[in-house]
């Protein structure tokens, strides 16, 4: 990341925590990029292990604060795909969440943003989706095929 995008990043970041009433810390900035980083959708195991190999003296505990934090504020969403772990998705836009049960990826498709593309109950108003679509990705049905 430049200087310049890091820069922004955390002027980002700043903003968006002290709107939810929390406070810029190091540590906050740390789990972020890794985020960031690595938009596969961690889950926070995966987020607390990548966070200590550049900042060893994390601990698990203030990974999992960390990740509230950013859920609270914004900045990540929180995402179930199966029976196992949470997981941690900084795309904010609305989209939906393709996983594939073979290779366990998951890729994020973006959705209209008009409501209304979707059926739903009458007077129902929409504030965000959270839409898991299970199945096998093009890679690992081609390996099927053969």
């Amino acid at each position: 990341m430049s200087v310049i995008a890091h820069s922004k990043s955390e002027q980002h970041l700043t903003e968006k925590l002290s709107t939810g009433g929390f406070r810029f810390t190091p540590q906050r900035q740390h789990v972020y990029d890794v985020i960031l980083h690595k938009r596969d959708h961690p889950t926070a195991e995966d987020v607390f292990i990548r966070t200590k190999k550049t900042m060893p003296e994390i601990s698990h505990a203030t990974v999992y604060n960390c990740l509230d934090a950013l859920v609270k504020c914004g900045l990540v969403r929180q995402v179930q795909l199966e029976r196992g772990a949470t997981r941690f998705c900084p795309n904010m836009e609305e989209h939906c969440h393709y996983f594939c049960d073979a290779c366990g990826e998951i890729f994020d498709v973006p959705l209209p943003t008009d409501s209304t593309f979707m059926p739903h109950p009458k007077g129902f108003k929409v504030d965000h989706y959270d839409i898991a679509v299970h199945g096998v990705c093009a890679e690992c049905a081609d390996r099927q095929k053969k």
